[in-house]
């Protein structure tokens, strides 16, 4: 009774791994390709829910459903007018054919490297047969530049106008590569370039350029600068002189205004009591003309003295 009671429950167990082995379930976002000893059974399934399969003899194989995206390695091409670049691009993809993509890739690591060799490959084949303008802009609009910019020559390059531009050297990435990854059961949505750049040494003259039309900038505002403030001075200089000229002509007027009427004060003391007067201005000759030091030689009727003599 023992034995055939672990009996029973060995073959439940069993049952139980085959009947968990036999069935599967396909999420949303994915689908399914069924392979019997390594080789595909049927179509994908791509319906989500509960699926069966035969137990151990059968292998289910996953895949995304969802849009990816593949970006690649910058990498160094030449245009058609002789300027390397480095160029970064990136795409998004989907597998639409599960059976076809098993059967070529089998990982999406592997498809990850085929659309690096189809993408850059293309890549380096359309850029290289496009000028650098192609690539950087994308029309022909009309663009506005500061007046030091349209100086450089720079401008020449900026201003030359485009046949294809980058949109449309973008789409046509996108078409050819779409073509070649078609056969790995991939279909490519998108292709864009994400970065563009020139290589090491042409970015050291790129900046070396830059630089020397910066320092042109700046010493011609440097320029200007020193010739508003010259202006400015001499503006000053002259509103000062006008402005000491006023004031030198006020202070004369007030002067001669000042000294009209200490004239005429005099005048009126003067008139008032003459003698007296002149009395007074005498003694202040004196003061200011007789000391130790000076020696005055006169004769005795000079009028200088005569109030002194009057004192005997």
């Amino acid at each position: 009774m023992k034995k055939s009671k672990i009996l029973l429950v060995l073959l439940f167990i069993i049952a139980l791994i085959v009947l968990f082995n036999a069935f599967y379930i396909v999420d949303e976002t994915q689908q399914v390709i069924i392979t019997q000893f390594g080789k595909p059974i049927g179509e994908a399934i791509k319906s989500a829910g509960l699926h069966i399969k035969l137990p151990f003899i059968q292998k289910v194989h996953y895949f995304d459903k969802r849009i990816l995206e593949w970006d690649g390695d910058a990498k160094q091409i030449p245009t058609s007018d002789k300027r390397y670049i480095w160029l970064d691009t990136f795409s998004r993809w989907q597998i639409t054919d599960p059976l076809k993509f098993y059967e070529t890739n089998r990982y999406e690591s592997n498809a990850h490297g085929r659309l690096d060799d189809i993408i850059s490959g293309i890549t380096r084949d359309v850029i290289s047969s496009n000028k650098l303008i192609e690539i950087v802009r994308n029309s022909n609009r009309d663009m506005v530049f500061t007046a030091e910019f349209e100086d450089s020559k720079l401008q020449n390059i900026i201003s030359e106008s485009i046949k294809n531009g980058r949109q449309e050297i973008s789409d046509s990435i996108l078409t050819l590569s779409k073509i070649k990854v078609a056969e790995y059961g991939i279909n490519l949505i998108d292709v864009r370039i994400k970065r563009l750049n020139y290589n090491r040494d042409v970015q050291a003259k790129v900046f070396e350029r830059m630089i020397s039309e910066r320092n042109k900038i700046a010493a011609k505002y440097l320029s200007e600068g020193k010739g508003s403030s010259s202006e400015i001075l001499g503006k000053m200089e002259r509103e000062l002189d006008q402005i000491q000229s006023t004031a030198y002509q006020k202070a004369q007027e007030i002067k001669g205004r000042a000294d009209a009427k200490a004239i005429k004060i005099y005048a009126d003391a003067y008139n008032r009591d003459p003698e007296f007067y002149e009395f007074l201005k005498t003694l202040e000759t004196y003061e200011k003309t007789i000391d130790e030091k000076n020696t005055m030689i006169m004769t005795t009727d000079s009028d200088y003295y005569k109030f002194l003599k009057r004192i005997e």
